[in-house]
């Protein structure tokens, strides 16, 4: 019998069900007296045991409330940011809390918040 290339395994793997899958997974745990639980249990450890999570990437600017007096400089800097027209910037000032922007950089959420807030909003980053 001719030996599988790791890209002809993979292929039929991929090629699987779920159920067939999962089945493959028993007999292997079976054939070779090993547990594929244990593995995926051992990650989640990891991170507990004082592993660094992740730096997170992508960020979440929402805008939180404004100054009533400063209202329309506010309505002015989102629709800016977000190149919405008048009405729905205003729908979005006026709605607070709202998202402004979703998966953005760091420094793009930054800069974000300091537009805002400098024409007198309130910006939370999640």
């Amino acid at each position: 019998m001719a030996a599988l290339t790791n890209d002809q395994i993979l292929d039929a793997i991929a090629s699987m069900t779920v159920l067939e899958a999962s089945e493959l997974v028993k007999a292997m745990e079976e054939k070779f007296g090993v547990t594929a639980a244990v593995a995926v249990a051992a990650a989640p450890g990891a991170v507990a045991g004082g592993a660094a999570e992740e730096e997170q990437t992508e960020f979440t600017v929402s805008l939180e409330g404004f100054d009533a007096a400063k209202k329309i400089a506010v309505i002015k800097a989102v629709k800016a940011i977000t190149n919405l027209g008048l009405g729905e910037a205003k729908a979005l000032v006026e709605g607070a809390p709202k998202v402004i922007k979703e998966g953005v950089s760091k420094e793009e959420a930054q800069k974000i918040k300091e537009t805002v807030e400098k024409e007198g909003g309130t910006v939370k980053i999640a």
